[in-house]
């Protein structure tokens, strides 16, 4: 008796195509993205690259452990690094960058939108309208904060920005973007040290002129991975991009009167300024909250970071009550002491009453 084998079917020109459309509706832009064939820390690497080189000077933001990463692969590229670094426990002010570009007088600004591992958010569109205010090429790691909270890429006129899936969006993180301006591909073509015929070429992904359709499938783009993440963003088109956001800002607004309910500290130091995505939960002298692996949504912190705070991952599917209520429980437990209070806080952000 035989058998049909079903194999290996590569990605079509079709399906490589409504993945580009898919990601240019995702953050407004009418400008084809980059597909990266791979995790996003890939794309933001091949920013780096691309851009960086002697003679340039680019004022890089740390607010968290993937800015230091960041620089150190500008610097790598032979471009004079800048910094504003500020404690991790905060996000950076727009008044501390406009002092540093006026001291340093970089070409360029790259920052964290978003930060999932401290669960500040860096304020983005502040950020980008001071940076056009100094003819500034700008670049985002919006990883994190894309499918959380707004990225309107054109209106905003932000030159790069690295996007994955696995966050907010729930979906794989084996193929991404990088969404790259015109002044950005300029940024990228007159620097002679950009990578060519390498993995961390952008320029050798350079899309076609803008509105005509990919002329072909790249080669290494995963076709099994790309299928997932049209179907996670056709997902997000159903819900809608903003119904979308407003689960994960209640998600997040829920989680913090959870927490407070418990009488737990955040981490992060300015309520403005939270992250939609992770609730971070400072570990002060209680060692009860010390944990060395996840449970559920509650993770230990990343890194230099372990030890001093918990994350509670409220992104993409667990952008949601339910998640939220799961995780109070197991701090709750950990803490030895009563939900209820708790339960009771969050089901009144989401509009709902306690089931008896």
């Amino acid at each position: 008796m035989s058998q049909q084998y079903a194999g290996y079917v590569p990605l079509s020109l079709s399906e490589y195509e409504i993945l580009n459309v898919l990601f240019s509706r995702l953050l407004s832009t009418k400008h084809a993205p980059v597909i990266i064939p791979g995790e996003a820390i890939l794309g933001i690497e091949a920013v780096a690259a691309g851009i960086s080189a002697p003679g340039r000077t680019i004022l890089n933001v740390v607010t968290g452990p993937y800015g230091s990463l960041f620089g150190t692969w500008l610097e790598r590229g032979g471009a004079t690094v800048a910094e504003v670094r500020v404690p991790f426990d905060e996000v950076v002010t727009v008044k501390e960058i406009h002092e540093a570009i006026d001291r340093f007088r970089p070409v360029a600004i790259s920052f964290v939108h978003a930060e999932v591992v401290t669960g500040g958010s860096n304020p983005a569109r502040e950020i980008l309208k001071l940076a056009r205010d100094y003819d500034l090429v700008t670049v985002m790691d919006s990883v994190s904060a894309v499918g959380g909270e707004s990225l309107p890429v054109d209106e905003w006129t932000a030159d790069f920005v690295a996007i994955g899936a696995q966050k907010a969006l729930a979906g794989p993180n084996g193929v991404s973007a990088v969404s790259v301006s015109p002044r950005g591909w300029e940024f990228l073509e007159s620097n002679k040290n950009a990578p060519r015929n390498s993995i961390l070429s952008l320029l050798d992904l350079k899309p076609v002129k803008d509105g005509a359709a990919p002329l072909r499938v790249p080669p290494n783009i995963p076709a099994l991975e790309a299928r997932a993440l049209t179907a996670a963003l056709l997902l997000v088109e159903e819900e809608g991009l903003e119904q979308v956001i407003k689960r994960h800002e209640l998600a997040a607004a829920s989680t913090l009167e959870g927490i407070k309910a418990l009488g737990i500290e955040p981490w992060q130091k300015n309520s403005r300024h939270y992250s939609t995505l992770t609730t971070t939960v400072r570990i002060s002298g209680d060692k009860s909250l010390l944990i060395d692996r996840p449970i559920g949504i509650v993770a230990p912190g990343d890194g230099e970071l372990f030890g001093q705070l918990l994350r509670i991952n409220h992104f993409g599917a667990n952008a949601c009550r339910r998640s939220v209520e799961e995780a109070i429980k197991t701090l709750a437990q950990l803490l030895n002491r009563e939900p209820d209070q708790a339960i009771e806080a969050i089901l009144q952000v989401w509009g709902e009453k306690h089931e008896q």
